[in-house]
């Protein structure tokens, strides 16, 4: 995990690096001129040749609604993840073994594909996919056993320098985004929010003990195999801040679970 968030922090700085760099408008040789298209390579998802000139205004470009579909880096999630037990943010007693250390519990998702309409350039509906992580850091000295059939611990005698329980998702989110004009620095403000669903990719518990060293145990963990929920968004430029709650339960076959979910919220990265 640590190495694909330096991964991602590093896309990030070269998205910004070479966003940057534009070839020259033209060149010319002899009596030939020849228009060289521009390049831009941002974070985020460019779709609507918003950085067209001025000149450039036929009734063709300014046709709404426009499709887009293609790759994208955007939307880099990295904050907080919180358990909420039956609307509270105290673990019930049958939950008291998925103690976490808050600072240490964490969400980081982001999107790799993107399709979506623009009705106009201030509001645009997209579909998008990427993956998500939760990575809850586990206060007790316990080992949360595979293949059970309800999702059950074992308490060691083992001082665990790391103890932690993640779920991985295919996330699905729908977007409803809502953006100004661009301001003299050619920057806007978005709110974006909408409808948030997560395939399980699996789960994992991963510990770091001088006993054992470092151990690695893959299972689903009764994780939801399904979940959905909402999600908002609020920022400026490339940043900003987002928050998503899944109204499904975390576990599933698990009735001492039941009533517990999931609240992430955190920096947002890539509008």
């Amino acid at each position: 995990m640590k190495r694909l968030i330096f991964t991602a922090i590093l896309s990030i700085t070269l998205y910004g690096a070479f966003a940057q760099n534009k070839p020259a408008d033209s060149t010319k040789t002899g009596n030939d001129s020849t228009k060289s298209k521009s390049f831009k390579l941002s974070v985020g998802y460019d779709d609507d040749n918003d950085h067209r000139s001025q000149k450039d205004t036929t009734p063709s470009n300014r046709a709404y609604p426009k499709f887009s579909f293609g790759l994208t880096f955007s939307r880099f999630d990295l904050g907080l993840a919180t358990l909420v037990d039956n609307g509270s943010f105290t673990l019930s007693p049958q939950n008291e073994f998925l103690r976490y250390r808050s600072w240490k519990t964490s969400n980081v998702g982001f999107d790799l594909v993107q399709m979506g309409v623009r009705f106009n350039p201030n509001f645009k509906i997209y579909l998008s996919g990427g993956f998500d992580w939760t990575l809850i850091r586990l206060r007790e000295d316990i080992t949360i056993l595979p293949n059970q059939p309800v999702l059950t611990y074992r308490r060691d005698n083992i001082d665990y320098s790391k103890n932690r329980f993640s779920s991985s998702y295919l996330r699905i989110p729908l977007s409803f985004d809502f953006r100004t004009n661009e301001n003299s620095e050619g920057k806007r403000a978005h709110i974006v929010f909408g409808p948030d669903a997560g395939l399980l990719l699996g789960g994992r518990v991963k510990q770091i003990s001088k006993e054992n060293g470092k151990q690695k145990f893959d299972d689903d963990y009764h994780f939801a195999k399904v979940r959905y929920g909402g999600f908002v968004r609020f920022g400026y430029g490339d940043m900003g801040i987002f928050a998503k709650y899944y109204f499904n339960d975390m576990f599933e076959n698990s009735p001492a679970q039941k009533g517990l979910k999931n609240l992430s919220f955190g920096f947002t990265f890539g509008f």
